[in-house]
Order: C-alpha cells, then sequence, then structure tokens
C-alpha cells in the first residue's frame, strides 16, 4: 500500500461538493442540493447554527455518513467510490473528547498513524506533539488530561498521518483563550506548508480571525459562500456614534430621512451608513444636526463585525 495516494488529477479545488443531499429516517432532510468547492490550501470556515447540516456535511466528506444524493471528491477522489484514497488525505478532528482513555499520548497518536498505512515514524510524531504543547505529557495517559489537553490529542491523533486536508469540527470548544490562540497559530502555520483546512465554529471571532472564505449553511443548504475581506466589505456597515451634550427624547422629525437610533437614555445618537455607496451622507447629517442646534462631545466610527454579518445572511434565508 503507498504510503500516501497520488491525486489522479492535478485540480485547484481540494473538495467539491456536487448535488449534495442527504435524507435520514424519517424523511427528515439534513442536507439539500449542496455545492461547494473548497480550494487547495486555503482556510475555508463553515458557519451556521446549530442542527443546519454542518457536521452531516463533514461526515460525507470524510466517509463517515454515506450520501442521498449527489457527489462529493477529495483531491480528485470519490469518496465514495474511491474511500480510501480520499480517507488518507483528510484529517478529522471530531467535535466529541472520544479517545483511548487508559492509552498513553504517544501511543494514541502514534496508532492513529498506522491507522491510515503510514510507516512509523517517531520524529512526526514528536513534531506533531511539540508543536500541540503535549510533549511534556507524551507518556501521560489520557486519562489524566484536562479537557483541553484532551482537545489537543485529537488534533495530534488527526495530524499524525500528514494529511492534505484537515477538518477541524468546532476544535476550541471548552479551551481556553491561551490554548485557542495556540491553535490558530497552529492552523496557521499548517496552512503555509499547503495543508488545507476547513473548520466549523461557535466563536465567530475565529472564522474572522482565520478564514479565507466564510461559507453560511442554513437548513440544510449553503446560503452564502464568500471571500471573507468581500463579504465584510459587501455587507459590512458602519455606525456613526456621537455623544450627545443634551439628551433626546427622541429623534428630531427634521432627521427622518438618515437611519438614527438612540441608545444610552438619548445620550449616544447612533448613524448606520452603507460603506458600498458613493455618498454615506455623513457630511449632510452633521450639517443638519448643525442646523437644529444638537451638539456633541465626541464621536467614534465602528464596522459591523462578522457576527452582525452571520445573524443577518442567516435571518434573510430563514
Amino acid at each position: 500500500m503507498p504510503t500516501k495516494p497520488e491525486s489522479p488529477v492535478d485540480k485547484d479545488a481540494a473538495i467539491t461538493v456536487t448535488g449534495l443531499s442527504k435524507t435520514y429516517a424519517g424523511e427528515l432532510a439534513a442536507l439539500t442540493d449542496v455545492n461547494l468547492e473548497i480550494r487547495q490550501g486555503e482556510i475555508f470556515a463553515l458557519l451556521g447554527p446549530n442542527g443546519t447540516g454542518k457536521t452531516t456535511l463533514i461526515s460525507i466528506i470524510c466517509g463517515i455518513v454515506n450520501p442521498t444524493a449527489g457527489r462529493v471528491t477529495a483531491g480528485g477522489y470519490d469518496v465514495v467510490r474511491d474511500y480510501r484514497k480520499s480517507r488518507a488525505l483528510i484529517g478529522l478532528v471530531p467535535q466529541e473528547l472520544t479517545t483511548d482513555a487508559f492509552e498513553t499520548v504517544w501511543n494514541t497518536v502514534s496508532f492513529s498513524r498506522g491507522l491510515f498505512g503510514r510507516k512509523s515514524d517517531p520524529g512526526v510524531i514528536e513534531r506533531v506533539l511539540r508543536d500541540l504543547s503535549l510533549w511534556d505529557r507524551k507518556d501521560s495517559k489520557i486519562i489524566t488530561l484536562s479537557g483541553g489537553m484532551k482537545r489537543r490529542v485529537l488534533i495530534a491523533k488527526a495530524l499524525a498521518h500528514e494529511p492534505d486536508i484537515l477538518f477541524l469540527d468546532e476544535p476550541t470548544a471548552g479551551v481556553d483563550v491561551e490554548l485557542r490562540r495556540g491553535m490558530w497559530d497552529l492552523v496557521r502555520k499548517l496552512r503555509e506548508t499547503g495543508v488545507t483546512i476547513v473548520l466549523t465554529t461557535h466563536y465567530i471571532e475565529e472564522a474572522e480571525e482565520m478564514a479565507d472564505r466564510i461559507g453560511v449553511i442554513n437548513d440544510g443548504r449553503i446560503v452564502l459562500v464568500e471571500d471573507k475581506s468581500v463579504l465584510m466589505k459587501k455587507l459590512g456597515k458602519k455606525e456613526l456614534r456621537m455623544d450627545l451634550h443634551v439628551p433626546l427624547t427622541e429623534i428630531p422629525a427634521a432627521l427622518s430621512e438618515h437611519t438614527l437610533a438612540l441608545e444610552d437614555d438619548g445620550k449616544t445618537l447612533v448613524f448606520t451608513f452603507d460603506t458600498q455607496r458613493e455618498r454615506t451622507g455623513t457630511t449632510r447629517l452633521l450639517r443638519d444636526l448643525d442646523s437644529l442646534g444638537i451638539r456633541f462631545s465626541d464621536l467614534d466610527t465602528r464596522q459591523s463585525s462578522l457576527e452582525d454579518i452571520f445573524v443577518s445572511v442567516v435571518e434573510q434565508s430563514s
């Protein structure tokens, strides 16, 4: 058996999903006509509310669940017809902390490498454990580790056979902020070596920090796929927040053409504008405020976060 299969076709896409559907017993449709392409060497964040199909999609790509319809390829291999070849290219870090409780860290990670037909290579295992700050615990039994350490062991197991594609299904759930940032650094390093990363997360800031592209899934359908920078620019809004000298009880009728709101018991006036418009209306608003004698002591701008955009997209697709 070769140590690592060579892809039959040199493709720009690490993963291609075409017309994918999955219906469980009782006619429960988990996925409906999903089409998706994930590029080689990118960090792709898949976002969506609970129960919308994220884990089902990952499970099908990784060969754990069979599709009802459609086709998926990983590295050019059909994940059903060429299961062994496609699966050997993939590392998976699941949500659940499923580990061999009474096995040592070293043995369980080494065993994972052997499962994929890779020859024993202590140097690879050592590098993975050191990268994940697990080297000092290599001889510890899994049962003695903290939840964060166990999470890192799962990542080590997924990396043991040196995959080209790595799935991280909620990888930092239950992990403290310091360890989470350490994992982010590791993911970036992997991407630099050419590994394709697919990330699902409930931490929106995690996707905003790391992802090259964002995909949003809702009710079993992909409702949006976009470069993160383009998405932020296209859908992002800006707020101009003004601290008023004298609080307002209501917004004057003369300002009705502007998108305004009052906060902090009328002490803060908030103006929302579209960054994509040639004229944002800011200059006109300031002129109108001046004409009404409304003065402010400070002003600040705030760009919409990815979380704001995500909530908006999901609401529109529901």
